[in-house]
C-alpha cells in the first residue's frame, strides 16, 4: 500500500508539471474538433487528420518563434566572438551574475548538511532508519561523510526533542540531491567562465606583441599538438586568423539567414517563383542534377535545424528548464528539450517542403506528385482556415521576430522587470561588468599564489629533499610531517598546512623554515634556559622584598629574518 501511494503521488506530481504544455495542446485539439463537428460529419480518418493538424499547428507556432531568434542571434554571436572586447565584457557580466547563484548554492548545501548532521545525531547505529541515513550520506561530499561516519556512536547524547521519520528522511534525501547538484553545477560553470576570462584576457594582452609569440598567464597544455602548435603559431591563430575566419563565417551565416527569411515570406507565391530555395531546386530539376538537389536540401534542412535547435538549447525557465554545459543538465531539462526536438521535426519538414514548392496543397498545384512524407502525414484540408490561412501566412511573422531579436526587445523587457540582462548601454550592466572583472582578478591572484607556493615547495624539496631516517613512525606513516636536513646535518621542520582558505593561503604558501640553522640550536637553547633559570634564582634573594628586581638577565637576541617572508 505504501509503494502504491508513493507511485500515485509521483504520477500526480509529474502530471501537474506537464499540465501546461499538454493542456495547450489539448485546447487546440478541442477547438479544431468542435469546429469540424459543427461543419461536417466526423469519422476515424478525419479525427486522425484533426490530431495531426493540431500537432503541426502547435509545432509550426513554436518553429516560427524559435527561428525568429536563431536566424539573428547565430550570426550576431559569431560577430561578437570576433570582437574580443565585447566577448570579454560579456564573460565578466556572466561571472558577476553567476557569483550570486554560486553563493546561494553553497549556502543551500550548508543548510542541508546541517539538517543531515542533526538527523545523524538522532539516529544511532541500532536504529531501523540508519540504513536510510547511509543512503542520504552517499549523496553528500566525501569530507562530510567521513566526519559523520567517524563519530562515536556509543557516546552519551541527550535524547533529541524530535526523532526524524521516514517521510522526513525521504524529503531530506531529495533536498540533498538537488542541493548537491546545484552546487556542483554552479562550481563547474564558475570554473569554465573563469578559464574563458583568463583566455580572453591573455588574447587581448598578446594582440600587441611585437615578437609575435603568445604568452599565457597560466600554462596551457596542448597534448600531442604541442610540437607543431608553438607560441608563434598560437599567436597567429588566436590574434590574426581566427577573428577574420569568424567574420567570414558571419557573412555566410547572414546570407543564409536572409535567404531563409525571404523564402518564408514568399513561399506561398507560385508565379512568379519568389522563394530562393524553390528557385535553386527548380534549376537542379531542369538539369536533372540529383546530387545538387541532395546537397542543397541537406544544407537548407541543416541550417533550419541549427537555428531552431539553437534556440531550444538557449531557453531557460528560471533554474528548472535549461541546458547547462559540462554534463550538468538535469533529467527534467533533458526530457523537456528532447520533447521539443521531437515536436519540431514534423512541422519543420512540412515547412521545408513548402519552401521548395513540393507540397501541392500549399501552392495549389494538383499536378505535382505526392511526396513520401505528405503521403504519410496527410494534408490539412479538413480545416480550411488552417490549411489556407494559418500555415501559409503565419510564417510572415518571422520578420517581426527577427526585428525584435535584433534590437534586444526581449532582453530589454526582462531587464525592466528586474532580470539581469547583458545590455551594453546600461548602468547596471556596467556595474556587473566591473564586479565580474574584480572577481576574475581575485581568482587570478589566488591561482597565482597557489602556483607560486607549489613551485617554491618543489624547489625546496629538490634542494633539501633528503630526509633523516631512523624513525619508525616516519617510515610507516605516509601522512606524517616530512623532515629535511640542511648542510650542517641539523633537522628542520617545514610549516604544516592543515587548512587552506582565502585568509590563510598567504601564510601556508611560504617555504619551510629551517629553525635549526646556526642561529637556533636545540641544545644551545636548553643550556641558555638553564643558565637563565639559575641566575634568576640567585638574583631573586636580595630583591625579594622589593616590587621589581633591579638585576637584568642577558638574554640572547632572537634570530632575525625568520618571518620576513610572512
Amino acid at each position: 500500500m505504501q509503494e502504491t501511494s508513493q507511485c500515485l503521488e509521483k504520477l500526480g506530481r509529474h502530471s501537474w508539471k506537464n499540465a501546461i504544455f499538454y493542456g495547450s495542446y489539448l485546447t487546440i485539439f478541442g477547438v479544431f474538433l468542435i469546429y469540424v463537428a459543427s461543419t461536417m460529419d466526423i469519422d476515424a480518418g478525419k479525427l486522425q487528420v484533426i490530431g495531426v493538424t493540431a500537432s503541426n499547428t502547435w509545432g509550426l507556432f513554436l518553429l516560427v518563434l524559435l527561428l525568429g531568434y536563431g536566424l539573428v542571434d547565430i550570426p550576431r554571436r559569431q560577430w561578437h566572438d570576433s570582437k574580443r572586447g565585447h566577448k570579454l565584457s560579456e564573460v565578466y557580466f556572466k561571472v558577476a551574475k553567476l557569483s550570486t547563484e554560486k553563493s546561494e548554492a553553497e549556502e543551500g548545501l550548508e543548510d542541508v548538511l546541517e539538517d543531515i548532521k542533526k538527523a545523524a545525531e538522532s539516529i544511532r547505529y541500532n536504529n531501523p532508519l540508519h540504513k536510510h541515513l547511509d543512503t542520504i550520506l552517499e549523496k553528500c561530499p566525501n569530507n562530510f561523510q567521513k566526519r559523520i561516519r567517524n563519530r562515536d556512536d556509543y557516546q552519551d547524547y541527550n535524547e533529541p526533542s524530535e526523532m526524524p521519520t521516514e517521510k522526513m528522511l525521504v524529503r531530506l534525501h531529495k533536498t540533498v540531491i538537488q542541493a548537491t547538484r546545484n552546487h556542483h553545477r554552479t562550481q563547474c560553470q564558475w570554473n569554465s567562465l573563469i578559464e574563458s576570462a583568463y583566455e580572453l584576457d591573455d588574447i587581448a594582452s598578446n594582440e600587441g606583441s611585437t615578437d609575435h609569440r603568445f604568452r599565457w598567464t597560466f600554462k596551457q597544455e596542448h597534448g600531442i599538438f604541442g610540437i607543431c602548435y608553438n607560441n608563434v603559431a598560437e599567436w597567429y591563430w588566436l590574434c590574426v586568423i581566427k577573428p577574420w575566419l569568424l567574420r567570414l563565417l558571419v557573412v555566410i551565416l547572414s546570407v543564409f539567414s536572409f535567404t531563409v527569411v525571404w523564402s518564408e515570406v514568399t513561399f506561398f507565391v507560385r508565379s512568379p517563383v519568389l522563394s530562393l530555395f524553390a528557385v535553386f531546386i527548380n534549376l537542379a530539376k531542369a538539369n536533372y542534377d540529383y546530387l545538387y538537389i541532395e546537397i542543397t536540401s541537406f544544407l537548407i534542412i541543416t541550417y533550419l535545424c541549427v537555428c531552431a535547435y539553437y534556440t531550444v538549447f538557449k531557453i531557460r525557465i528560471f533554474n528548472y528548464y535549461y541546458i547547462a554545459g559540462h554534463h550538468q543538465t538535469d533529467e527534467n531539462s533533458l526530457l523537456f528539450s528532447g520533447m521539443l526536438l521531437c515536436r519540431l521535426t514534423p512541422p519543420l519538414c512540412l515547412n521545408f517542403l513548402g519552401l521548395i514548392h513540393l507540397d501541392s496543397h500549399v501552392i495549389n498545384a494538383k499536378h505535382l506528385p505526392e511526396t513520401a512524407y505528405t503521403a504519410i502525414m496527410g494534408h490539412m484540408d479538413v480545416i480550411p482556415f488552417i490549411a489556407r490561412g494559418f500555415n501559409i501566412y503565419f510564417p510572415i511573422a518571422i520578420i517581426l521576430l527577427c526585428i525584435a531579436t535584433y534590437f534586444h526587445l526581449g532582453s530589454r523587457c526582462l531587464h525592466c522587470l528586474g532580470f539581469q540582462q547583458f545590455i551594453g548601454d546600461d548602468d547596471m550592466t556596467t556595474d556587473l561588468i566591473n564586479e565580474g572583472k574584480e572577481l576574475v582578478r581575485r581568482e587570478s591572484q589566488k591561482r597565482q599564489r597557489l602556483e607560486d607556493g607549489a613551485s617554491r615547495r618543489k624547489r625546496w624539496n629538490e634542494r633539501f629533499g633528503d630526509g633523516i631516517p631512523g624513525s619508525k613512525d616516519s617510515d610507516s606513516d605516509e601522512s606524517s610531517v616530512p623532515k629535511y636536513s640542511n648542510r650542517n646535518g641539523k633537522i628542520s621542520l617545514p610549516m604544516i598546512q592543515e587548512h587552506t582558505s582565502d585568509t590563510t593561503e598567504l601564510l601556508s604558501d611560504m617555504e619551510p623554515i629551517d629553525y635549526s640553522d646556526h642561529t637556533v640550536q636545540i641544545d644551545t637553547l636548553d643550556r641558555t634556559l638553564e643558565t637563565q633559570k639559575s641566575s634568576s634564582y640567585q638574583s631573586s634573594g636580595p630583591a625579594r622584598g622589593s616590587k621589581f628586581s633591579t638585576n637584568k638577565t642577558d638574554f640572547k637576541k632572537p634570530p632575525r629574518g625568520i618571518f620576513d617572508d610572512v
